[in-house]
């Protein structure tokens, strides 16, 4: 039989591989990644200058050549024709046409595409978790100014679904920041892994050449090479860090965006959306739509999906270099990040603009009796019952209520006297003003002074050290695009040195 081999007159690419593969990839690259190409190309050659691998004529002429690639092409235009492999081959193409092959193919010393596309894909999430967590840092500090806004407008809380006990806005908003602040903590977490850099580990296992891993992240704004040179070519952590991260964020969010598609429903109706971000409907004149929280909660979703899509994309691959964790799985992540800057920007708006309504709040707290908790717990500190005796009563008090339609403060003394009696064959030592002291939500809400209470004074001490936390967030993160904007100065200069025009 023939080997195969020896009869193949096939050429590359093969049209169906051209138009399914090859094509996106390359209008992936050109869309999303030609900047980090561009950083990439001139920290290595700065390199192999400083480390003598190039001499420093052939070293000015690529440079000088990179430039005047960047002036003549616009990648946006570019069209995919199969002529080359990919963008990679097309700028070196591209090199080689102008400075000849010899020196042309020289910049390509010492890397290979391995190594550069797991630095480009880092270079996109990192420039993606700048904006990210940019974003969510201006959540939080919204978030925290309207704790400290609502620290004691009164609100019923929930729990299954039903009205519980009565708190603050502001004590349930801070809950939201502690969670987002967590959130925030995780991507930094993902970023940290993000920012090593991979450049140097060449296909595996580096090079025999006398190179500067070094030297070439702090030139690209990494906070370090990543040491092990396997690692950089198979260990896609990074990636799963970065969605696992991003997944969690937006699963958290949604919970408190559900809560307020319920609480702006019209039987409950405690938060108030202003007109702003309120649509009306085509047909029905009465209906005022708060569909933002409706986007919210959607692209909320979305975006748990598309982050949760990435890491399914990475389960089960071989722990190596592979397509899998490439050009185009990255190109789908970015979707994740695209929905989640809508959500966080969005969500700051709405929290920074709704309001409380407090007679709404009044109705419902009446309604449900959500503070006779605070009349079973004043039994046993007033009265020495204990705590089994004291809900017993207040149950009784409660159903009464209820069952009249009645108001617990206005038309719950005469139950409670009578089921006190009751229960304890005395009459008790509160009078009505007492009584109607105990079960109002102002009273409920003051003596909850315990550590994480609704409380003002362990309220506002919490929101003191949430704003702590978020300067602390902050300065980090600045401290982060500061080093990457002083490395982008410091890799123009000395590119800028080696063509002589520093």
């Amino acid at each position: 039989m023939t080997d195969p081999r020896l009869s193949d007159q096939s050429v590359f690419p093969d049209p169906v591989y051209k138009e399914t593969v090859l094509a996106p990839l390359f209008d992936g690259a050109k869309d999303h990644h030609v900047e980090g190409f561009r950083a990439i190309d001139r920290a290595h050659l700065v390199m192999l200058c400083e480390t003598g691998i190039l001499e420093a004529g052939q070293a000015r002429d690529i440079a000088v050549a990179l430039d005047s690639i960047d002036a003549e092409i616009e990648p946006s235009s570019l069209v995919y024709t199969g002529e080359v492999e990919d963008f990679f081959f097309l700028i070196e193409k591209e090199l080689k046409k102008r400075v000849g092959p010899d020196v042309g193919g020289r910049l390509h010393t010492a890397r290979s595409r391995n190594d550069i596309d797991h630095t480009l894909f880092k270079l996109g999430l990192r420039e993606r978790l700048n904006v990210l967590i940019g974003k969510a840092l201006k959540l939080h500090a919204t978030l925290i100014a309207a704790a400290e806004r609502e620290k004691d407008t009164l609100i019923v809380a929930y729990t299954h679904g039903q009205p519980a006990q009565p708190t603050t806005f502001g004590h349930y908003l801070s809950a939201i920041v502690e969670f987002v602040g967590r959130d925030i903590e995780r991507l930094f977490e993902a970023y940290r892994i993000v920012d090593l850099s991979p450049m140097g580990a060449a296909a595996i296992t580096t090079t025999g050449f006398p190179t500067d891993r070094a030297r070439v992240a702090e030139l690209l704004g990494f906070a370090a090479p990543l040491q092990n040179s396997y690692s950089c070519i198979a260990g896609v952590d990074y990636i799963t860090s970065t969605y696992s991260a991003i997944e969690l964020m937006f699963l958290h969010l949604g919970r408190p965006i559900q809560d307020f598609q319920v609480w702006t429903s019209f039987e409950v109706g405690q938060v108030y959306v202003p007109n702003s971000l309120v649509q009306i409907s085509s047909i029905m004149p009465q209906k005022r739509n708060p569909v933002p929280i409706e986007h919210l909660r959607h692209l909320s979703s979305q975006t748990v999906g598309r982050a949760q899509a990435v890491l399914t994309v990475m389960h089960n691959t071989p722990f190596t270099d592979m397509n899998d964790s490439e050009g185009e799985t990255q190109s789908m992540g970015y979707q994740a990040f695209a929905s989640a800057y809508r959500v966080l920007d969005l969500l700051a708006a709405l929290v920074e603009q709704i309001r409380i309504d407090p007679k709404r709040v009044r109705d419902n707290i009446s309604r449900s009796c959500i503070t006779i908790t605070e009349l079973a717990d004043s039994l046993v500190r007033r009265e020495g019952l204990s705590f089994r005796e004291g809900h017993e009563i207040a149950a009784a008090v409660a159903k009464a209520v209820v069952a009249q339609g009645g108001d617990l403060v206005r038309d719950g003394y005469a139950p409670f006297t009578a089921a006190f009696e009751k229960a304890t064959g005395r009459r008790s030592a509160l009078d009505e003003t007492s009584f109607g002291e105990i079960v109002s939500p102002e009273y409920f809400v003051s003596v909850r002074t315990r550590f994480g209470g609704p409380a003002p004074e362990p309220l506002l001490a919490a929101i003191a050290g949430y704003k702590a936390d978020a300067k602390r967030l902050a300065d980090t993160h600045e401290k982060l695009l500061r080093r990457q904007a002083d490395a982008a100065r410091m890799l123009k200069e000395r590119f800028d040195a080696l063509k002589g025009t520093a």
